[in-house]
């Protein structure tokens, strides 16, 4: 019937143009959406399409068919599977029903319009076709890769500044007991911990536990764009202190210039290591802005929470936990911090100078504090090697110090797209395989997004999944 209207609508065209009657004909199919989907939500996932890296990983596919059936063409059904992550779809069956009742998403992955609904792979090849991509994970990160190349050269500044967190990720499929495992359960997955404590406004202290059998993924990304620039998925156990040197290193293989021009790291308490700190900035010269865990027992320090840095010769310079370094004037007994006044990268040292000489006020220590220093007032150079995880080439106390570490809520932002856009709030996976692989495909459709908005000129949103109504209507007054 469909063959039969088109054959039809093509007659009639060319007997009222042999007739001389003014017709409008246009290039194209007949089934064309294209005067439809200018202003529809299909521009996203056509964007994305034009920015997929994916040539490689189609020829794979389509050359493991060989000379079989192709009912159901490789790529077109890739596309589905973009759209269903673009489109926020749980499932597999709520992907085909959209795609049974949206002819435009059809037309727009490259299904046959001639076929109409019977063009929309039945749910077992897809099964077939995500088994594929299963083999072909590699395949994935490669695309991975390459957009993260594609965003460096599109922004100068990508990769300068960085962030990473952990993210839980719950697995679908129930804990392995003692029973012989089912197809419910996941026998790759284990249990995690992780806990969070702070301080009220009140001064008490809180602390909550969060406890998940399933998966953790550690992400590393550009915290002034927000986009991820490397990922891991690990078994929830693993430790987050253990995984950030590897992925650096892993990041540098594969993009030697992103860490060669990385200027700083930011990162929560739960990489705080002198491992960490130390190989950053003498591995990789990456200066870490790593938050910081007590680790004084009360019997090792004054009252106040200091120790002195020179325990063994008399000196009035204490600091804490923290790095906050401090002078008590020995005429009153006050104690003050003293400035920090940069980092000696030729001497490893960290510079501080006397408050009072730096601020012009009284002290009427000084003369005994410190004697011929003049106007400039006492110099004080901290080797790092003193405590790499409290002394680090950025120093703690300063202001620039808290200002950069705010960066590290950028992972945060990410690990929030992933759940709310790109589903993994509720989601159906199981498995190590399957987890990686969505991941990595929910991974590889963000950055897509952002290398196509870029190129659009509309980088304005190359974070934004879901495009507002108001974005919708300036597209298509363009």
């Amino acid at each position: 019937m469909l063959v039969l209207c088109y054959v039809r609508a093509v007659s009639i065209t060319h007997i009222l143009v042999q007739r001389g009657v003014g017709v409008a004909v246009t290039q194209g199919s007949v089934f064309s959406w294209s005067h439809i989907d200018d202003a529809s939500d299909l521009d996203r996932l056509r964007m994305i399409m034009q920015s997929m890296p994916d040539e490689e990983l189609m020829q794979s596919i389509e050359g493991a068919r060989g000379k079989g059936r192709d009912d159901y063409p490789v790529r077109p059904v890739w596309n589905s599977i973009l759209a269903g992550i673009v489109f926020g779809h749980a499932s597999i069956e709520s992907l085909r029903r959209e795609l049974l009742r949206n002819g435009e998403l059809r037309h727009l992955c490259g299904f046959d319009p001639l076929k109409g609904i019977t063009a929309v792979p039945p749910a077992w090849a897809y099964t077939r076709f995500l088994k594929q991509l299963l083999r072909r994970r590699a395949s994935v990160g490669a695309m991975f890769d390459k957009l993260v190349e594609d965003l460096r050269d599109l922004l100068p500044v990508f990769g300068r500044s960085l962030a990473i967190d952990s993210k839980a990720i719950d697995s679908y499929g129930n804990p392995t007991g003692k029973e012989a495992p089912d197809c419910r359960r996941d026998t790759d997955a284990d249990w995690g911990t992780k806990t969070y404590k702070g301080k009220r406004k009140d001064g008490s202290l809180w602390e909550k536990t969060k406890r998940w059998f399933g998966y953790k993924l550690h992400l590393l990304v550009d915290s002034t764009h927000e986009l991820p620039v490397a990922f891991e998925v690990t078994r929830a156990s693993a430790s987050d202190t253990n995984r950030l040197l590897p992925l650096i290193q892993r990041t540098k293989e594969r993009h030697p210039g992103l860490i060669r021009d990385c200027e700083e790291l930011s990162g929560d308490k739960g990489y705080d290591s002198t491992d960490n700190n130390s190989d950053l900035f003498d591995e990789h010269q990456i200066k870490p802005i790593i938050d910081i865990r007590n680790m004084w027992k009360d019997a090792d320090c004054a009252e106040d929470g200091t120790r002195l840095l020179y325990p063994d010769r008399a000196d009035n310079i204490v600091y804490d936990y923290k790095g906050t370094v401090s002078c008590v004037c020995p005429a009153t007994g006050e104690k003050r911090q003293m400035v920090y006044y940069g980092f000696e990268r030729d001497r490893g040292t960290i510079k501080y100078r006397c408050p009072a000489a730096y601020a012009g006020f009284d002290c009427v220590g000084r003369s005994r504090c410190h004697k011929g220093d003049g106007d400039y007032g006492r110099a004080l150079r901290i080797p790092l090697e003193t405590d790499r995880r409290i002394f680090t080439p950025l120093a703690r106390s300063g202001k620039n110090w808290q200002d950069k570490y705010k960066k590290r809520t950028a992972v945060e932002r990410v690990n929030s797209r992933l759940d709310v856009s790109f589903g993994f709030e509720l989601h159906t996976i199981r498995g190590f395989a399957k987890m990686e692989l969505r991941v990595g495909l929910a991974l590889v459709v963000m950055l897509a997004m952002a290398v196509g908005s870029i190129r659009d000129r509309q980088a304005y949103r190359m974070r934004s999944l879901v495009w507002s109504v108001k974005e919708k209507r300036l597209k298509t007054a363009a």
